[in-house]
């Protein structure tokens, strides 16, 4: 085929957040299928930072720092009608860039990644359209709106319904949608106008030989806390996961510890504000922040505990804690899309003392835990690898998959 152009809302660089980590191997497996320009954004420095490894691979790009507030985003957005989460990723530099490739290059396909993007493709494009939505936004903004009251309340419910008609636009010019799983597509699908759509799961692999707990040394800072060590892992300033930190430190944690008083959690992921901080260093809780690499704390933790309340398609956090063989207890929403068995590979439970006590029954056996954890990896191994995850991407191309080696 000709050449690619790619939209993504953050650089896929480092990859050590889940959008990151999908978008990262999408766009090395799209650079084996043709050459690939990149329209994106840097949130940081840090960012910024990995802009050799973007150019490494791109045979163009453009990088672009996403600066503007949350504030000066909804403002825009009860300006214009439009949903917070576009106005939010919408730059005139990037349109520029688009606009130039597009008339410069003989660009037979874009790679949407993630909804917020589709805004870049014009009207006219004629040419081969994938949108990978990941998940269903729409839903995920009704669920907020479900916890919420006021004028909160009333923007995510705004958010909502303009995203749903967003998802309904692009599933309608796109020649395939992608989602991470089937439920995801099934639920797109039913929230769609006439439920027609060229709707596909692409789910997420892992690379199991970097995760591998045979090749890292535990997180000493970690092993000089009480056992057992609980830990959760992700993006801090995701609403997601700081609900489920909270529950975990308020509302699991002090179960654990009426049984277990040595018990520790750990909150490990970059940006942890107030709420969580506030809580840090006391009763148990440690909250760590970024770190360099996830695997030393991962290795030192005795269980990974995931109580997502709002979860949507499939939990890096849970597949990298299975991969280095620690027995996972996780809600039935952090489970979606994770075909492991419960009780073998991992623990379901849904209530805060379901989960407390799945917690402190892995954690005074530890025959059971470590076989929980082994089968863990084991099935990760099998199931989960990129390659398999991706081995329709050609298809969806336009190409045959055979002619094509996913790396």
């Amino acid at each position: 085929m000709g050449e690619i152009l790619f939209l993504s809302h953050r650089i896929p660089f480092p990859p050590d957040r889940g959008d990151k980590i999908r978008s990262h191997h999408v766009l090395k497996a799209l650079v084996n299928i043709g050459p690939v320009h990149v329209a994106t954004f840097a949130d940081d420095d840090q960012d910024y930072c990995c802009e050799p490894d973007l150019a490494a691979l791109a045979a163009s790009y453009r990088l672009v720092q996403r600066s503007k507030t949350l504030a000066v985003a909804g403002s825009q957005a009860l300006a214009s009608g439009r949903p917070v989460s576009l106005t939010a990723f919408h730059d005139q530099r990037l349109e520029a860039y688009v606009r130039d490739v597009l008339e410069s290059r003989p660009i037979d396909a874009i790679y949407v990644f993630s909804g917020q993007m589709a805004q870049y493709v014009p009207p006219e494009y004629r040419g081969r359209l994938v949108a990978d939505l990941v998940d269903v936004d729409s839903a995920k903004f009704e669920a907020y709106a479900a916890g919420k009251r006021g004028f909160r309340a009333w923007m995510e419910r705004r958010e909502a319904r303009l995203l749903r008609a967003e998802e309904a636009r692009i599933c309608s010019i796109a020649d395939v949608s992608l989602l991470i799983s089937c439920a995801e597509t099934e639920l797109l699908r039913s929230r769609l106008p006439n439920g027609a759509a060229r709707l596909q799961a692409m789910g997420n692999g892992l690379d199991s030989e970097f995760f591998d707990p045979a090749t890292v040394a535990p997180e000493p800072r970690m092993l000089a806390h009480g056992a057992p060590r609980i830990v959760f892992t992700g993006q801090m300033d995701y609403a997601p996961n700081i609900e489920a930190s909270v529950r975990a430190i308020d509302r699991i944690l002090p179960l654990v510890r009426e049984v277990c008083p040595e018990a520790s959690l750990h909150i490990v992921g970059r940006n942890p504000g107030a709420e969580l901080l506030s809580r840090s260093g006391r009763d148990g809780v440690m909250v760590w922040g970024r770190v360099n690499d996830i695997r030393p704390w991962l290795a030192a933790a005795d269980i990974a505990l995931v109580p997502l309340e709002i979860a949507r398609g499939v939990q890096n956090k849970v597949l990298e804690a299975m991969a280095m063989a620690l027995p996972v207890v996780l809600s039935p929403g952090a489970a979606t899309g994770i075909d492991a068995l419960d009780g073998q590979e991992f623990a379901v439970r849904e209530s805060d003392a379901a989960m407390a006590q799945a917690v402190l029954d892995l954690g005074r056996a530890p025959v059971l835990a470590g076989r929980m954890g082994r089968a863990a990896r084991e099935w990760i191994v099998t199931h989960a690898s990129w390659r398999a995850a991706l081995a329709r991407l050609p298809n969806y191309m336009g190409m045959a998959a055979e002619c094509v080696e996913i790396a």
